[in-house]
């Protein structure tokens, strides 16, 4: 196979993350955004004898697996993938995925402790439709020259922006916040950041929605008025009053203003204004409430949050006495859900969070709760754990996308706990820790999923590990 050359081939199999494996006359091939039983054709990229990587190009014939309700934009919009199946059969891939994905380490483990880890399945979200509580849009067109949108980026184009007013995963007021924010830019045609010669005004829309208590926090995210060289403040003033003239199922709290001149994509606040209302949602979670800035970290899904946080809950009962009177650290600790949850138990618990806004809502949350044995702390994992003078009992990890730092699991490891539960959003990223951890005598005791991401390729995974007599 050569770069460039047109194959055909039917999927066999499909890896995390939705990397599907194809089998052609010319030999195996790689490819992303297949499913399994599809016959589809590859366009080759790299290729290693008969082995080679490619991209897609058309689904000739569907797979028995699609039998499920997708919306105007699946195929084009780079969120969902699994969205044309039914909600069981993607529920059930992912488990298999991460079975497939962990095998390695799962054999490791058994081999060297005599003892086989349990593994204790996927759990479905309780909601498949309208889960989310938080999205980041963005300003854009989808092609050069293309009216306005605010919506996704398309797959595989980093530049083009879709108009994703028809999604899914969202639920009716972020449609509504969507296509009327679209028109009201449209309607006085206001420039969208140009990333290449760092132009115009308008760069993201961020919208938080608690599920339980239906508050939504809207967040425009612009140049600075300085950088776009226009005075925007009665630009704001309207738009507010266009969104605080919508009919909204749940009820808008807040319209904060995030200031953004970075010449990064990601969303940075420079400075930030509260142009109406309040700057936080606040939302309730297994009998708790937790209150939510526009930057705090809170999972996405709060109807399957609370089946993570109760599986969390469970493995902390397993271990040897529970959390009962013991020391327990909450690493990358958020908002401090996980902290104040297993606070019930434990003697203490403490929460570790890089961002300090994250922080400051962990602590007014607690005390909110009632809850006065955790303790919040800010600052990078890899450098606070140099200076907490307390021992922990038990050790909570929930990291970021790309896992622990390299420098900062030897220090994990270093306090020698007899147990740690490691939540993972990103199961590559936990295949990689546990090498360390499984070299330094910790032993996989259990592991299951939780399907946090419904429809999309990702899936949040728990494992419980102990230090090995």
């Amino acid at each position: 196979m050569k770069r460039g050359q047109i194959v055909e081939g039917w999927v066999e199999s499909c890896d995390y993350p939705c990397r599907a494996r194809v089998k052609c006359d010319e030999g195996i091939v790689t490819v992303k955004n297949a499913l399994p039983g599809q016959k589809v054709v590859i366009r080759i990229g790299r290729s290693h004898g008969e082995r080679a990587e490619g991209s897609l190009v058309e689904v000739k014939n569907r797979s028995t697996l699609e039998t499920g309700r997708i919306c105007a934009h699946f195929g084009e919009c780079g969120g969902c993938a699994y969205l044309s199946m039914c909600g069981e059969d993607q529920v059930a891939l992912k488990g298999d995925q991460i079975v497939r994905l962990l095998a390695g380490r799962i054999r490791e483990s058994s081999e060297k402790y005599g003892r086989a880890p349990a593994w204790d399945g996927i759990k479905a979200s309780p909601e498949m439709y309208g889960y989310r509580n938080k999205m980041e849009f963005t300003f854009g067109n989808d092609r050069i020259g293309g009216e306005l949108n605010v919506g996704l980026h398309k797959r595989g184009a980093f530049h083009d922006v879709l108009d994703v007013s028809d999604c899914l995963i969202v639920d009716e007021d972020y449609r509504r916040i969507l296509t009327n924010t679209r028109d009201f830019f449209r309607e006085r045609d206001i420039p969208f950041y140009h990333r290449k010669d760092h132009s115009g005004y308008l760069r993201n829309l961020m919208v938080r929605k608690a599920a339980h208590t239906g508050e939504i926090l809207v967040c425009p995210v612009t140049a600075s008025s300085k950088a776009w060289g226009t005075d925007d403040s009665g630009l704001l003033k309207d738009y507010c009053d266009m969104l605080t003239g919508i009919s909204y199922d749940g009820k808008l709290t807040g319209i904060v203003h995030i200031i953004c001149d970075t010449l990064s994509d990601a969303i940075i606040a420079d400075s930030s204004e509260v142009l109406y209302g309040q700057d936080h949602i606040s939302e309730t979670l297994l009998g708790l409430t937790f209150k939510i800035g526009p930057f705090s970290f809170f999972q996405t899904n709060t109807y399957s949050a609370g089946v993570l946080y109760l599986l969390v809950r469970d493995y902390v009962s397993m271990c040897d006495g529970g959390a009962g009177g013991k020391t327990v650290f909450d690493l990358y600790s958020g908002t401090g859900t996980i902290a104040q949850i297993a606070a019930e138990a434990a003697g203490k618990a403490v929460g570790v969070e890089i961002v300090p806004e994250a922080v400051e809502a962990a602590r007014e949350n607690a005390r909110f709760n009632g809850i006065d044995n955790c303790e919040f702390l800010c600052g990078d994992v890899l450098k606070v754990l140099d200076e907490i003078e307390e021992k922990p009992d038990l050790i909570i990890l929930d990291p970021p996308r790309d896992g622990i730092h390299p420098k900062a699991l030897p220090k994990i490891i270093a306090y020698g706990v007899d147990h740690i539960i490691y939540i993972s959003c990103k199961p590559t990223s936990l295949e990689r820790d546990l090498g360390p951890l499984l070299d330094s005598g910790y032993e996989i005791v259990r592991y299951a999923c939780v399907d946090q991401f419904p429809w999309t390729k990702e899936v949040e995974t728990v494992m419980l590990l102990k230090k090995a007599e």
